[in-house]
């Protein structure tokens, strides 16, 4: 073989994913209420890819108001990525997640879990009343539509999320789409907006995965059971990490990098969470262990996610700049 085509096969080689990178626009006509791998395949896609879809409300409404799914927690997908392995992790960056309604809706009263039980006892409006947001992109807010409730004209600025991004579950489970764990799922974390990427360990092969769930906003715990649930357009790339398996789902943005462990009691999903930030931070920070956990007891933060599912979801982060980088 001469000199030229040598050149020619290594300029091949050398393509980056970027050039071979396709963009894919799919509109869901299909939804589904459990993270399985026993789903029909929605979408194929390699890493790299772009992908431009919807999804519909907690309830089973889309974009249209058009009632189209069961609840709770219809999801868009499965999604295969071509190549992705048992062991593997894939990285699914959001670029854009955008409310594409004008009405939302949302519980009123705390959840159990969030509050004493005597407070619960003297409650004298005990009805689970879902109320109506209306949403104005313009203002960036939403408005609470409730004569009823006073004060009136609560606003609040909107905060897109989505509250489920999951892949199918280890050993053949198909579990509940109202249910966050190791596979990700309904971790509900007001931190998964656009810009943050979201690591999932890959249990079947394609990963398979599911995104659905959105708030326009959330506080906190998700303390009434709901964010703003609503539909979005969403956006987001995927990219496929070989051999790097995961315990816990992992999520890095702009200025942290954070895990998400879920499990009852609360104090299980915290340990879940800081347990997987150590091993990060010794994987792939240069930490040794007693460096790792020295560095987090003086500069991790923590937040709860959600403490109403099934499975309650801790985060634990670290600030980028207090690491070494990259």
């Amino acid at each position: 073989m001469n000199r030229c085509c040598y050149s020619f096969i290594a300029s091949l080689l050398l393509v980056p994913v970027a050039a071979l990178a396709e963009t894919h626009t799919f509109v869901p006509e299909q939804f589904y209420t459990t993270f399985s791998g026993a789903h029909p395949v929605a979408l194929k896609i390699r890493p790299g890819d772009r992908v431009i879809t919807k999804t519909i409300d907690a309830s089973g409404m889309d974009w249209n108001s058009t009632m189209v799914a069961g609840r709770s927690n219809p999801e868009t997908g499965p999604f295969f990525i071509e190549g992705a392995e048992v062991g593997d992790m894939i990285k699914v960056r959001f670029e854009k997640i955008e409310t594409n309604r004008k009405t939302a809706f949302s519980g009123s009263l705390l959840a159990p879990y969030t509050v004493d039980p005597s407070a619960i006892a003297e409650r004298i409006d005990r009805e689970a009343k879902r109320v109506t947001w209306i949403i104005d992109k313009s203002r960036n807010h939403a408005r609470l539509e409730d004569e009823s409730i006073q004060p009136g004209n609560i606003e609040l600025s909107l905060s897109p999320m989505l509250g489920c991004v999951g892949v199918a579950p280890e050993r053949k489970q198909a579990i509940a789409t109202s249910t966050p764990g190791n596979f990700g799922g309904n971790m509900d974390y007001a931190g998964l907006i656009a810009g943050a990427t979201v690591m999932l360990p890959v249990f079947e092969p394609g990963a398979l995965l599911f995104i659905g769930d959105g708030h326009a906003r959330q506080g906190q715990g998700e303390l009434v059971g709901s964010g703003l649930e609503t539909s979005m357009d969403v956006q987001f790339s995927v990219e496929l990490v070989k051999k790097k398996a995961l315990a816990w789902p992992r999520l890095e943005n702009d200025t942290y990098i954070m895990v998400l462990g879920s499990a009852r009691p609360l104090g299980e999903a915290l340990q879940h969470a800081n347990s997987e930030l150590q091993r990060w931070l010794m994987a792939d920070y240069g930490y040794t262990e007693r460096g790792a956990q020295l560095l987090m007891g003086q500069a991790a933060e923590l937040e709860i996610a959600n403490v109403v599912d099934p499975g309650f979801t801790a985060v634990a982060k670290i600030r980028k700049s207090l690491l070494p980088k990259r």
